[in-house]
C-alpha cells in the first residue's frame, strides 16, 4: 500500500473507510491476481456458444470491409484510418475523390500500424495525426505528426512522418510517451505541451506548459511559451494557419467548461475579455462566442446556448455590439458549427432531432438545409474550407437507429440560401434485419415535473404486456447530447435477437439532464449538487416504460460507460427495485476518491469537490461505492473496465466489485480487459468482446426462470 493510500485508509468524518485501496495499485502483483481470479469466474458463467456467436456477430460487423471508409480532405488526398480482420490494428492511408467514390477504392497505403508494432516490439494503437498544411511544404501535404499510444491509454508517443516516403522521418520530432499535445508551427518547429518533468503537469494529468520546439533541439533545450495553474486543466497553444490569417492562439483551459483564449502580439497575450465560461471560436476576421450561461452585452442580454458574432479586431478594440446568429427556444439547441470559406454550418437539436442551417455573415441570416428526416441525426460540416476549389463544401452525415449512414457532400452558395441539395456519396449497408421495428419518441415526468425525452426502437406491434427484454441506456453528462445513430453492432445483440417466446429486443436512449440535447441549461441542472436530478430523471424513465407496459422490473436492464457507468451505478445502488440487470463499464463509482485517481481531478466542474467537506455531503449522495449496503437487495451486475484505461481507470470497478462480494452479494461479475485504453477498445476484437460480454450478461439475466 502507498503512502497516499495508508493516509487515505484512515477514517475520519470526512474520509470514509476504505478497505480495498490496494487494488488501486493498477498493475501491482496482488491486484492483478485478483482480477485474473474475476475474470475467470466471470468467464467461466458467460462463456459458451451463445456467446461465441455472439462475440463473431458483432465482430463481422465491425471488421465488415462494406463499412463507409470516411475521410479527411487534406489538399488533393482523403485519409482515411482503417481496421478490419486483416488489419486489427489497422493502416492509415490515403486516395483520391474519384477513388473514394467509385466501388473499389484504390487506396495508398502510408502506414500498416500492426507491421509497425511487429516490427518494433511494442503494441502500438493509432493515436491520430496532424498534417503540416502544404503552404510549407511546396504545396504538398508532405510530413504529419503520428500519435502512438503503447497500450491503448491517453499517453501516446508523437513522431515525424513523411507520406511521401511512408517512413518516420530520422532524427526528426519524437515526443515520448506522455499526456501530450503535439502541433505544427512550420515545417522545422512544433509547439509541444508534455511532461517536461517535475511541475510541468497539472493536477488532471495535462500539460501545464508549452514550449516551442525546433528541428535538431532536445525537449529540454524548448522555449516555454505559456504556462498555466496547476490546479487548471491544460495549457493549450496551436497556430491557425489559415492564409492572411496566420496567428498563434494560447489557451487556459480552467476547468472542464471555462478557458481563457489569448492572441499571441509579440511578446503580449492579448485576452479575448469575455467570461471564462464563454466558447470562443476565430474563424478569419470573425469571432464567435457561445455562452454557457447568460451573457451581458453592451446592455444587452444574451441567453445561455446562444452564439453571437462580431469582428475581432473591433472586439479587442473595446466595441461590444455582437450579432446574434442563433438564438435558442425551449426546444431547440445549438449543438455544433463548422465554417466553409465564408458561411457558417450550424448543427441544431430541436427535441433531440436534428436540424441543420446555414448562416451567412455580415448581416447575419440563416437558412435551413431542408430534407432533414424526423427521429434522426444529421451532422454538417466543412470539407476543407482553405481550398480555393472545395472552399464551400461541405460533409453531410446522416445516420438513425434503424437507417444505415447515409454520407453526402454539397456545395453552399456564395449567395444567400442553402444552395441544391448534397449529393449522396456513399451509403453503409444495413447489418440486421430492420424490417418489423420502429421509431418512437416519449417523455417521462421526473421527480421535479421536468419532461424527459426517450427514444424506443422495437417490434412497431409491441405488445404491452410487460414481457418485453428492454435494454435502457443513457449518459447525462459533460453537455454530451446522445442522438438517434445506427449500430449494426447493437441490432445484431440486441434488436434483432429473440428469446425463447419470440419477444425481441426493445433498445431504449434515455436524454437526461447533465446532457446537452436541449442546450446549456440543460446541461448545467444536473451539475454538482443538482446531479441527483440527471438520476431521477433515468429512473423516471425506467418507471414509465413500466408503467406503459413496455416492460416489468425482471424484463428491464439498464447499461452505460464512463460517465455512463456512475449514472448506472447510481441505479444499481439508489433504484434496485426498477431494474432486473445493470452493465456497468469503465466506471466512475468511488466519487471520494475520483480527483485523485487518473484523470479526475479535470472533472471537479461537473461533479463537485469531495476534498471541500461541505461539497463532499452532496457528492457522497452520488457516490456508489459509499451507498452500498449489505442488506439491500441488488440486480444481478456486471462491471467491466480495462488495465490500461488512464482517464477513468480500472480501479473504481475493481473495488465496487470487490465490496459488494466481500458484503456477501454474490451476482456480482467483474472483467478487465488487459489492454485496450478506455472502454478497453484497442482493436475490434477487443471492443467485439467487451459488447458481446455485457450484451450476453444481460440478455441472461433478464431470461432466467
Amino acid at each position: 500500500m502507498t503512502e497516499t493510500a495508508e493516509t487515505a485508509a484512515r477514517p475520519t468524518a470526512e474520509q470514509p473507510h476504505d478497505e480495498h485501496l490496494w487494488l488501486e495499485e493498477i498493475t501491482g502483483e496482488a491486484p492483478l491476481q485478483w482480477v485474473a481470479r474475476q475474470n475467470a469466474r466471470t468467464l467461466s458463467a458467460l462463456e459458451g456458444p451463445q456467446l461465441r456467436r455472439l462475440e463473431a456477430d458483432v465482430l463481422e460487423v465491425m471488421d465488415s470491409t462494406e463499412r463507409i471508409p470516411m475521410v479527411a480532405k487534406h489538399g488533393p488526398h482523403y485519409y482515411n484510418f482503417w481496421r478490419d480482420a486483416e488489419h486489427p490494428r489497422g493502416v492509415l492511408r490515403r486516395t483520391t475523390w474519384e477513388s473514394w467514390l467509385s466501388e473499389e477504392p484504390r487506396w495508398e497505403l502510408l502506414l500498416d500500424v500492426d507491421a509497425l508494432a511487429a516490427e518494433e516490439g511494442v503494441e502500438w494503437v493509432y493515436g491520430g495525426a496532424r498534417l503540416l498544411r502544404p503552404q510549407y511544404t511546396g504545396g504538398q501535404h508532405r510530413r504529419a505528426l503520428i500519435s502512438l499510444s503503447p497500450d491503448g491509454g491517453d499517453a501516446k508517443r508523437v513522431r515525424e512522418f513523411d507520406l511521401e516516403r511512408r517512413q518516420f522521418v530520422p532524427g526528426g520530432f519524437d515526443v515520448p510517451t506522455a499526456k501530450s499535445s503535439v502541433s505544427w508551427v512550420d515545417a522545422d518547429t512544433v509547439h509541444v505541451g508534455t511532461d517536461f518533468g517535475p511541475g510541468s503537469m497539472t493536477a488532471s494529468s495535462y500539460p501545464r506548459t508549452v514550449r516551442v520546439l525546433r528541428r535538431g533541439q532536445d525537449l529540454a533545450q524548448a522555449r516555454q511559451v505559456f504556462e498555466v495553474d496547476e490546479q487548471h486543466v491544460q495549457a493549450v497553444f496551436v497556430r491557425d494557419h489559415t492564409p492572411g490569417f496566420v496567428r498563434d492562439l494560447a489557451v487556459d483551459v480552467v476547468d472542464f467548461f471555462a478557458s481563457r483564449t489569448y492572441l499571441v502580439r509579440g511578446d503580449k497575450l492579448v485576452h479575448v475579455d469575455v467570461p471564462d465560461s464563454v466558447t470562443v471560436d476565430l474563424h478569419r476576421q470573425w469571432l464567435l462566442l457561445r455562452p454557457q450561461e447568460e451573457l451581458e452585452l453592451d446592455g444587452t442580454v444574451h441567453p445561455a446556448g446562444s452564439l453571437l458574432a462580431a469582428e475581432l479586431e473591433a472586439f479587442l478594440a473595446g466595441d461590444r455590439s455582437v450579432a446574434p446568429v442563433f438564438v435558442p427556444d425551449e426546444r431547440t439547441a445549438l449543438q455544433s458549427w463548422s465554417w466553409t470559406a465564408d458561411r457558417l454550418i450550424l448543427n441544431l437539436l430541436r427535441d433531440v432531432s436534428s436540424v441543420v442551417r446555414v448562416a451567412e455573415p455580415g448581416p447575419w441570416s440563416t437558412v435551413e438545409l431542408p430534407g432533414a428526416p424526423a427521429l434522426s441525426s444529421l451532422d454538417a460540416y466543412a470539407v476543407d474550407d482553405e481550398d480555393p476549389e472545395a472552399g464551400n463544401d461541405y460533409w453531410l452525415v446522416a445516420s438513425g437507429f434503424l437507417t444505415p449512414t447515409t454520407v453526402s457532400r454539397g456545395t453552399l452558395p456564395a449567395g444567400a440560401g442553402a444552395g441544391a441539395p448534397p449529393r449522396p456519396a456513399r451509403t453503409a449497408p444495413g447489418f440486421f434485419d430492420a424490417s418489423g421495428l420502429a421509431v418512437e419518441q416519449h417523455f417521462a415526468v421526473s421527480a421535479d415535473g421536468t419532461r424527459v425525452p426517450y427514444f424506443q426502437v422495437g417490434p412497431a406491434e409491441l405488445v404491452l404486456d410487460g414481457e418485453n427484454p428492454t435494454l435502457l441506456s443513457g449518459y447525462g453528462g459533460f453537455e454530451v447530447s446522445r442522438t438517434p445513430a445506427y449500430s449494426g453492432a447493437l441490432g445484431r445483440s440486441w434488436l434483432s435477437r429473440t428469446d425463447d417466446a419470440g419477444r425481441s429486443g426493445v433498445y431504449v436512449l434515455a436524454n437526461i439532464r447533465g446532457g446537452g440535447e436541449y442546450g446549456p441549461a440543460w446541461h448545467r441542472a444536473a451539475l454538482r449538487e443538482h446531479r441527483h436530478r440527471a438520476y431521477e430523471d433515468f429512473a423516471a424513465v425506467a418507471a414509465d416504460l413500466q408503467a406503459r407496459g413496455v416492460c416489468a422490473r425482471r424484463r428491464l436492464a439498464c447499461s452505460g460507460g464512463s460517465n455512463g457507468g456512475l449514472l448506472v451505478g447510481n441505479m444499481l445502488t439508489r433504484w434496485p427495485e426498477l431494474f432486473g440487470a445493470v452493465s456497468c463499464g469503465v466506471p466512475l463509482l468511488d466519487m471520494r476518491r475520483y480527483t485523485k485517481l487518473s484523470a479526475g481531478a479535470s472533472w471537479i466542474a461537473e461533479y463537485g469537490d469531495p476534498d471541500d467537506p461541505a461539497q463532499w455531503e452532496s457528492v457522497r449522495t452520488f457516490s456508489p461505492y459509499h451507498l452500498l449496503r449489505e442488506d439491500r437487495d441488488y440486480p444481478p451486475v456486471l462491471f467491466w473496465t480495462a488495465t490500461s484505461d488512464d482517464r477513468v481507470g480500472p480501479v473504481q470497478a475493481r473495488k465496487t466489485a470487490a465490496r459488494m462480494l466481500g458484503m456477501g452479494h454474490e451476482d456480482v461479475w467483474f472483467y478487465e480487459a488487459t489492454d485496450g485504453g478506455h472502454a478497453g477498445a484497442g482493436d475490434n476484437r477487443q471492443a467485439a468482446r467487451l459488447h458481446a460480454l455485457s450484451h450476453e450478461f444481460l440478455w441472461a439475466a433478464l431470461h432466467r426462470d
